[in-house]
């Protein structure tokens, strides 16, 4: 992903997470305030509802010890028990007696009126008939509801039955198991109540043969959506601007150098171009140094200088490393198989040096393959050396493959005789710092010289890099040069492009290049005899 798609994401999830911790705060807020109201309004259904129930069982009470009484009836003393019940009973407002289908008594007294039999709206399920509108004979009123049983009955106040201390526009309503109404507060209807309204929120609380409905206004959610809002929503901004810096914090990193190498790392991201080595002697290319180049999924490339050091620093040069060496033998097999004297160096880490690490991972990469040991010329610049027992096993190491050895950017270092005497070297590459001044009136101009007098006197190829004027070229074939690279001859180029210009190289020389054959340098000093000469590998 490039740096464009990553910003376009992170703005995007940054948006997203500044404005979904406080929608998300709105919306549990709404559905808190939701919530709590419908709980307020099922307890005021479930108080109605109980309230009824103790209005009923009280009246059947009531209706059972009548039934059981022995008093005459409609005597002072059969009346005054009917005053006396009625009195003490909670909800109920009279006691009457029926007989022959006449009201004889009730509470209020001796009564000759006679009673309209009309069947019950309903029978509970303790067997007592409700009339849900009946008008008192005696004591003239509202309608009232009128429970039966055997010769008696008790009248309710219907209001009486709903009514629960609760906020002036709550409606409440109550009604049997059948459907019927029995009672509503004052102002609401049996009608309103019965059906959904979309501004208004409603709960039911279902009992034994009774059913209780409370609604009320929705504007009544204001109230709690303000007290929910009130906690939520400063947790809902607390939670954005953590998300917001967490994907700020992302996107740096993932924006940072070192994240986007280690994500080139994972997809290998990483190609090789080759720069001819060429002989100067005869002008033959006799192989080429693979260089890394880091090519972004968009192809554009970043220059080796700008990610070498940060993959150094962070130790993902050693993966980028085992991809260039696979990426050498997969390339340019064929091209190393079907041509010995054709040689490919490869640049190691001063952590490859110390470890010996990447041995393993070249002889895994030529298993199997016809590409020889002698063919992978290993690099190192002065600083791989600074561990110069480790770096002499790991040196003797590759040697004993059949690799050969060079100390890349020659004089850049402290120690560099030091490594010369020490360690058993075959190649020492001049950087191109001193090549640069040939030929200019420089104070490090005569450097170079000196430099190839010592690397004569151990022993030791010589291959100059950076070569880009004729003058340089011709200076370093009078010094007896052996190799020299640069943008003289050829520029770095994908594998393709240099096994073409190797084909014409070894064309225009026709019978291939001329090879030094003598005892690879180095191994005197290492203690072992001569190994089979090769172009770079003697």
């Amino acid at each position: 992903m490039n740096r464009h798609r990553v910003i376009a994401v992170s703005i995007a999830l940054a948006v997203v997470a500044a404005v979904l911790p406080v929608v998300l705060a709105a919306w549990l807020a709404w559905q808190g305030a939701l919530n709590a109201e419908n709980a307020r309004l099922t307890n005021v259904a479930e108080l109605a509802l109980a309230r009824a129930e103790r209005s009923f069982r009280g009246a059947a009470q009531v209706l059972g010890t009548m039934q059981a009484t022995t008093l005459a009836p409609c005597s002072e003393a059969h009346i005054a028990h009917m005053q006396a019940l009625t009195a003490n009973t909670p909800f109920i407002e009279e006691v009457g007696y029926i007989a022959g289908g006449m009201l004889r008594c009730s509470s209020w007294g001796v009564v000759q009126t006679q009673v309209n039999a009309t069947p019950a709206d309903f029978r509970s399920a303790d067997g007592i008939d409700v009339h849900t509108q009946v008008q008192p004979l005696v004591a003239q009123g509202s309608t009232m509801v009128a429970l039966q049983q055997g010769d008696y009955n008790v009248l309710i106040l219907p209001a009486r039955l709903v009514d629960v201390i609760t906020d002036r526009d709550v409606q409440i309503g109550l009604r049997a198991s059948n459907g019927q109404w029995i009672a509503t507060s004052a102002g609401a209807s049996a009608q309103w109540l019965g059906e959904a309204h979309p501004d208004w929120l409603q709960a039911q609380v279902q009992g034994e043969g009774w059913q209780a409905v409370a609604m009320q206004p929705r504007e009544h959610l204001r109230g709690a959506l303000g007290r929910e809002l009130l906690w939520l929503l400063p947790i809902g901004m607390l939670t954005a601007a953590v998300l917001v810096a967490w994907v700020v914090w992302l996107s740096r990193k993932r924006l940072s150098p070192l994240a986007e190498l280690a994500l080139a790392v994972r997809h290998e991201e990483f190609v090789v171009h080759y720069q001819p080595i060429m002989q100067l002697a005869t002008g033959v290319c006799v192989g080429a140094e693979a260089l890394v180049r880091w090519q972004r999924p968009d192809g554009t490339m970043v220059r080796p200088d700008l990610f070498i050091p940060l993959a150094e620093e962070s130790g993902l040069v050693q993966p980028i490393t085992d991809q260039v060496v696979r990426a050498v033998v997969r390339e340019l097999g064929t091209l190393l198989a079907a041509d010995r004297s054709v040689h490919i160096a490869v640049n190691l880490c001063a952590e490859d040096i110390k470890s010996g690490r990447i041995l393993p991972v070249i002889d895994q990469a030529l298993h199997g393959t016809d590409v020889r040991p002698e063919q992978l010329w290993l690099e190192a610049t002065e600083r791989g050396f600074m561990a110069p027992d480790s770096a002499r096993q790991t040196i003797e190491a590759a040697r004993a493959r059949g690799h050969s050895v060079a100390i890349d950017d020659f004089g850049t270092g402290f120690s560099s005789l030091q490594y010369l005497q020490n360690l058993p070297l075959d190649a020492l590459k001049i950087d191109k710092a001193f090549i640069d001044t040939l030929g200019a009136e420089a104070a490090t101009s005569s450097v170079t010289g000196h430099i190839i007098d010592m690397a004569r006197a151990l022993n030791l190829f010589i291959v100059a890099e950076g070569i880009e004027t004729q003058a340089q070229a011709d200076y370093l074939r009078a010094r007896q040069v052996d190799f020299g690279q640069g943008w003289l001859y050829a520029k770095a180029m994908p594998a393709e492009q240099f096994t073409a210009f190797y084909q014409h190289c070894k064309a225009q020389v026709g019978s291939g290049p001329a090879v030094v054959q003598v005892a690879r340098p180095g191994h005197a000093q290492a203690g072992g005899g001569p190994l089979p000469s090769a172009p770079l590998a003697k």
